[in-house]
Parts: C-alpha cells; sequence; structure tokens
C-alpha cells in the first residue's frame, strides 16, 4: 500500500503562480511512476504530468511549457510547479503514483486538493 497527501493548492489569480507538492509513504520501493491529475467541473479526470523513478517527465499538452514536474532523490515525493495559469486550470488536482509492473501495476490516488484560478 502507498499513501499519497497533497498540499499547496489553493486560490490564484490568471497568471499567477502556484506549487504543489505530494508526500509518498508506505510501500514507496514499489512505486514506479508518481504524477497529478486533475477534475474540473463537469469534466473527465485527466492526466496533468507524470515522472518516472527514471526522472523521464510527461505533460498533457495544455500545460506543456506551463508546469514542471520534479521528484525527490528519495523518490518520497513530487511536485508540480505551475506557472502562467489560466482560468482554465481549475481543478481538483489528484497526485498519483503507479506501482511497478512486478508488483502488479497498482495505480493510488491522494484525496486531492483544490486549485482555482480568477480571471
Amino acid at each position: 500500500q502507498v499513501q499519497l497527501r497533497e498540499s499547496g493548492g489553493g486560490l490564484v489569480q490568471a497568471g499567477g503562480s502556484l506549487r504543489l507538492s505530494c508526500a509518498a509513504s508506505g510501500n514507496i520501493f514499489r512505486m514506479n511512476v508518481m504524477g497529478w491529475h486533475r477534475q474540473a467541473p463537469g469534466k473527465q479526470r485527466e492526466m496533468v504530468a507524470t515522472i518516472t523513478r527514471a526522472g523521464v517527465a510527461d505533460y498533457a499538452d495544455s500545460v506543456n511549457s506551463r508546469f514542471v514536474i520534479s521528484r525527490d532523490n528519495g523518490q518520497t515525493s513530487v511536485a508540480l510547479e505551475m506557472s502562467h495559469l489560466k482560468p482554465e486550470d481549475t481543478a481538483v488536482y489528484y497526485c498519483t503514483a503507479r506501482d511497478w509492473a512486478q508488483y502488479g501495476g497498482r495505480d493510488y490516488w491522494g484525496q486531492g486538493i483544490q486549485v482555482t484560478v480568477s480571471s
């Protein structure tokens, strides 16, 4: 089991910046990919950014060049630096993690944190 806890959300004006952090605990040795997903009101959840244990990052087209994902060397936390925020970035942001395939490839989700961008 892996537990994920997000922090850092809040209200920001359009064009501003915000940093989200996520701390993992439990069987962290099982984790390969960590990342962030989000769900806006009335929309499906979508991937925002992911990063593998090797440091390979992937971004949704809508946030590429505005958001940066990073992971600490101890592999216990992941952060999302968000800049040039837009009202359409308003959503609940979820920290996510996925086990290595040999451990079953299970997905884990945090409880979510609200990010609101005002116009």
